[in-house]
C-alpha cells in the first residue's frame, strides 16, 4: 500500500463514496441526507422519483418545507413537531406510518418513514431518512377496516333484529299464555252463570214438583185439577230453560271449536263462518272458492288455516268500519291462499308491525308453522287486504296419485 504524506496509508480499495452511491441506487425504498439545518445533502434516485424530482433538484432543499409541510388532512406542520428533525435536533430515532408526503404535483403520499441521527465523534452531524410509499398498504387496510365495520354494523343489526323477534316470540307466548287463561275464565264464567243458574232453577222446579205433588197427593185429592194446570205450566217453564241450556252449551262449544269443522271439513266452515260474521256485521259479501272440495289438509293444519280466518275477520270487525267484504279461497301451485279484503278506513303499515299488535303476530307464526306466510297490504282511507298463504303437503289427503 502508498504512504501518504503524513505518514498514514492511502486504500487502493474503490471510493467508499461510490459504493455508497451504488447501494442508494439499487435500493427501491427512498433514502435522504439532511444537514443540521434540514437541508438535503443526498438522495437516492428512488426517493426523488416517489416524490416527484430528480436527485439533483434536492440537493440544498429543506426536505421539510418541500415534502412535509402539511399534515394529511391538509393542516400544516410545524417544523419543530416533526419527528424527522427531532432525530437530528434530539438524538430520537423514530419510525413513523400515518403521516404523510408531499409530491412535487401536490398530492399526498401515505408513507411508512424512519429517522435517524448521523453521529460525527459523538456528535450529530443530520439525519437520514428512509421511506416508503404505502399508498396500497393503506388502501388494503382502509377497505379491510371498512369490511370489518360493515361486518359488525350488519352483524349489530342482525343481533338486534333477533333480539327484537326473541323479544316478539317471548311476548307472544306471553299473551298466548294470558288469552289461554282468559279463555279459561270466560268459559268457566259462562259454564257458571248460564248453565248453573239454569240448572239451579230447574233443580228447584222439579223439588217443587215433587213437594207439590206430594203434599196434595196426601192431604187435598180435591185439588188435583187445580195442580194439573200449575204442573203443566211448570213443565212447560223447565222445557223452556233446558232449551236455552242447551243452546247455550252449542253456542260455548261452537266458541271453542265449530262441529262443522268437523262434520263437513274445512271449506265448509270456513263459508260457514265467513256467511255468520258477514251477518252479524251487517257487511255486503262477495265469496270466492276456488279450491278442489276433495283437496282434505292435515286437522293441524286445517285448524290452523281456520284459526287465521277467525282472526282476520276479527280484525275487520274490530278495526276496519267496513260496508263491504270480499273473501277468496284458491289453491296456487302448492300454496293455499285466503284472502280478506275489506273497504274500511285501512291503517298504515308501521301498525300491523307494532309490539302489542298480537293477533297479527299470531297469525304469521300460525302461517310460518307450516311454511306460510302473511302478507297485509293497507293505508289510510284505502282499507285493508290479509292474504295468508300456506305451504300445501307433498301429497294433500283426498288426492291419490296421478
Amino acid at each position: 500500500m502508498p504512504w501518504a504524506p503524513d505518514g498514514s496509508v492511502t486504500p487502493t480499495t474503490p471510493d467508499w463514496r461510490e459504493t455508497l452511491g451504488l447501494l442508494l441506487s439499487s435500493t427501491g425504498e427512498g433514502v435522504y441526507g439532511v444537514d443540521l439545518d434540514g437541508r438535503c445533502i443526498f438522495i437516492n434516485p428512488a426517493g426523488a422519483r416517489l416524490i416527484g424530482y430528480e436527485p439533483g433538484e434536492l440537493i440544498g432543499c429543506n426536505m421539510h418545507e418541500l415534502t412535509h409541510h402539511a399534515r394529511a388532512d391538509g393542516s400544516p406542520y410545524p417544523e419543530a413537531e416533526c419527528p424527522i428533525f427531532n432525530a437530528f435536533r434530539r438524538g430520537i430515532p423514530c419510525r413513523i406510518d400515518s403521516e404523510v408526503f408531499w409530491r412535487r404535483d401536490g398530492t399526498a403520499m401515505a408513507v411508512e418513514y424512519s429517522s435517524h441521527p448521523i453521529m460525527d465523534g459523538g456528535r450529530v452531524r443530520g439525519a437520514v431518512v428512509t421511506f416508503v410509499d404505502i399508498t396500497e398498504r393503506r388502501r388494503a387496510a382502509d377497505a379491510l377496516q371498512r369490511a370489518k365495520d360493515e361486518l359488525e354494523q350488519r352483524v349489530g343489526e342482525r343481533t338486534a333484529a333477533l333480539e327484537t323477534a326473541l323479544r316478539q316470540v317471548r311476548d307472544l307466548a306471553a299473551r298466548a299464555e294470558m288469552v289461554r287463561e282468559e279463555e279459561r275464565t270466560r268459559i268457566a264464567r259462562e259454564v257458571h252463570d248460564e248453565l248453573g243458574s239454569l240448572l239451579v232453577a230447574m233443580k228447584m222446579d222439579v223439588n217443587w214438583l215433587d213437594k207439590r205433588l206430594f203434599e196434595q197427593a196426601s192431604r187435598h185429592p180435591q185439588a188435583a185439577e187445580d195442580m194439573r194446570a200449575r204442573m203443566r205450566c211448570k213443565c212447560q217453564n223447565m222445557s223452556r230453560l233446558i232449551e236455552t241450556a242447551v243452546d247455550n252449551v252449542g253456542r260455548i262449544i261452537t266458541d271453542l271449536r265449530p262441529s262443522i269443522l268437523d262434520h263437513q271439513g274445512l271449506w265448509a266452515a270456513l263459508e260457514w263462518q265467513a256467511q255468520e260474521f258477514a251477518a252479524s256485521a251487517e257487511l255486503a259479501l262477495d265469496w270466492c272458492m276456488a279450491v278442489d272440495e276433495g283437496l282434505e289438509l292435515p286437522e293441524p293444519m286445517a285448524m290452523a288455516v281456520f284459526r287465521i280466518f277467525q282472526e282476520m275477520l276479527s280484525n275487520v270487525g274490530r278495526h276496519a268500519r267496513a260496508a263491504h267484504l270480499r273473501i277468496e279461497i284458491a289453491r296456487a301451485g302448492d300454496e293455499l291462499q285466503v284472502t280478506v279484503e275489506d273497504d274500511g278506513v285501512g291503517a298504515p303499515p308501521q301498525a300491523f308491525e307494532a309490539a302489542d299488535a298480537y293477533g297479527i303476530m299470531g297469525m304469521r307464526e300460525r302461517a310460518r308453522h307450516f311454511g306460510g306466510q302473511l302478507d297485509i297490504c293497507s293505508a289510510p282511507g284505502e282499507g285493508t287486504r290479509m292474504r295468508v298463504s300456506v305451504t300445501l303437503p307433498a301429497r294433500p289427503l283426498g288426492e291419490g296419485a296421478s
